[in-house]
C-alpha cells in the first residue's frame, strides 16, 4: 500500500475516532446586529396595538439582545416583567417554530394570543399559522427550546 493510501486511511480512522463537536445553539433571542425585533418595542403591541419603533435611549438588555422601547415607561413595564412582554419563541416566526425550523420574526406580522405576542417571518407564514393557529401555537412550544439546537442546518 502507497504511503499516501496510508495516511489516508489513519486520517479517517482517527476522524471516526474523534468525539462529536456539539452544535452550537442558535441564540434564545432571534437578533439583528444585536437587537431584538428589529428595534421595534415590545410592550406597544399590548398598549398601542401597533407595532412601533423604540429608540436606543431606552434600552435594556434581556436574553443575551439589546431591547429598544418607545417610551421609558415602556422600558419600566418590560423590565417589571419580560416574560409578560416579549415575543414567544424568542421573537422567531411562530410559523416556523411550529414547524421545527428556525427562521427570524418581521414585527410588522404579528399577533396577541391569550396575553402573548408571537411575530412571523412575513404575510404567508402569518397567513398559515392563522388557518392552523391552536395547533400552531402547540406544536410551536412543543419544538420550543429544542429547536435552538435542532436546526443548525437550516438558514436564520
Amino acid at each position: 500500500m502507497s504511503k499516501l493510501l496510508l495516511w489516508v486511511a489513519a486520517f479517517f480512522a482517527v476522524m471516526a475516532a474523534a468525539p462529536a463537536v456539539a452544535a452550537t445553539p442558535a441564540p434564545a433571542v432571534s437578533a439583528e446586529e444585536g437587537i431584538a425585533i428589529r428595534g421595534y418595542d415590545p410592550v406597544a403591541f399590548f398598549t398601542t396595538g401597533t407595532p412601533q419603533k423604540g429608540s436606543p435611549e431606552h434600552a435594556s438588555e434581556y436574553e443575551g439582545a439589546t431591547w429598544h422601547f418607545a417610551s421609558a415607561e415602556n422600558l419600566a413595564a418590560f423590565k417589571s416583567d419580560p416574560t409578560r412582554y416579549a415575543p414567544q419563541f424568542g421573537g422567531y416566526c411562530a410559523w416556523a417554530v411550529s414547524q421545527h425550523y428556525l427562521a427570524p420574526g418581521d414585527p410588522e406580522y404579528w399577533k396577541v394570543v391569550d396575553g402573548r405576542l408571537y411575530l412571523n417571518a412575513n404575510a404567508r407564514a402569518k397567513e398559515l399559522w392563522e388557518a392552523d393557529q391552536a395547533d400552531a401555537i402547540k406544536r410551536g412550544h412543543a419544538n420550543w427550546p429544542a429547536v435552538l439546537t435542532d436546526n443548525q442546518d437550516r438558514p436564520q
